[in-house]
């Protein structure tokens, strides 16, 4: 029997209408499927409602994969891929895999011969990167940064020694309410000359995408507190 197909399903990064943020296909894919593996099945279930499933919610299998998830379950996960079912690998917001669980589910599937098709959808990093202005061509995503502060300045001056060394973007993300804190420790510790791009609430009503050296930051910054957030900091060669 043939494996069924992986499909990696982006999410909307908050209340965008969906036909503004995924296509067609995307929506169309998940609506017939009726197995998901997903972060949490009560804003799982929320997506799936408004994509509207051929398949009643109640009878959906949605299967859990989170941070929590043992590395020995994710055989077990596989189990109706390898059984010739398609299934559904679902992110809380935005494309699955990155910065993400579902990387390790997507490695032993292809460890299997299980076919994986990432379909398309928004990525806050791509959409920060994108609209950046720094560079394109060469960048490097450090998903979250140290909490505490010495650890913190360490990694903001190291991310800059790279960022000029390698003429490469340097993007990064931080829990929401950790925001201010962040941009806080970036003012404080990077040099003026120093590029930040603050990418907020991206895709939504209220985003903010605004890129300019940190020494023009300070005094004048947005309010970061729980909104979700992209930074990504470039320094130009000397």
């Amino acid at each position: 029997m043939a494996a069924g197909t992986l499909y990696l399903i982006p999410t909307p990064l908050g209340e965008s209408p969906l036909e503004q943020v995924l296509p067609e296909e995307t929506r169309r894919t998940a609506a017939r499927l009726t197995t998901f593996i997903v972060e949490h099945p009560k804003t799982a279930r929320a997506f799936l409602k408004r994509v509207g499933t051929q398949t009643p919610l109640q009878q959906l299998v949605l299967l859990e994969l989170n941070e929590h998830t043992p590395a020995q379950a994710l055989e077990t996960l596989l189990q109706p891929l390898l059984r010739g079912e398609d299934v559904g690998l679902i992110s809380e917001a935005g494309c699955p895999a990155i910065a993400d669980p579902g990387a390790d589910l997507a490695r032993l599937a292809h460890r299997h011969g299980i076919p994986v098709r990432p379909l398309v959808g928004p990525s806050s990093i791509l959409l920060a990167l994108m609209g950046s202005g720094l560079v394109g061509q060469r960048f490097a995503f450090h998903g979250y940064l140290p909490a505490k502060e010495d650890e913190r300045m360490r990694a903001i001056q190291e991310l800059e020694k790279r960022a000029e060394r390698e003429d490469a973007a340097q993007v990064f993300i931080e829990t929401p309410y950790r925001n201010p804190a962040m941009l806080d420790s970036l003012l404080r510790h990077g040099k003026p000359d120093t590029w930040l791009t603050l990418a907020c609430d991206l895709t939504l009503a209220s985003e903010f995408l605004v890129s300019k050296p940190l020494g023009d930051w300070r005094g004048s910054h947005p309010d970061l507190q729980r909104r979700p957030c992209v930074f990504v900091l470039w320094r130009a060669r000397r």
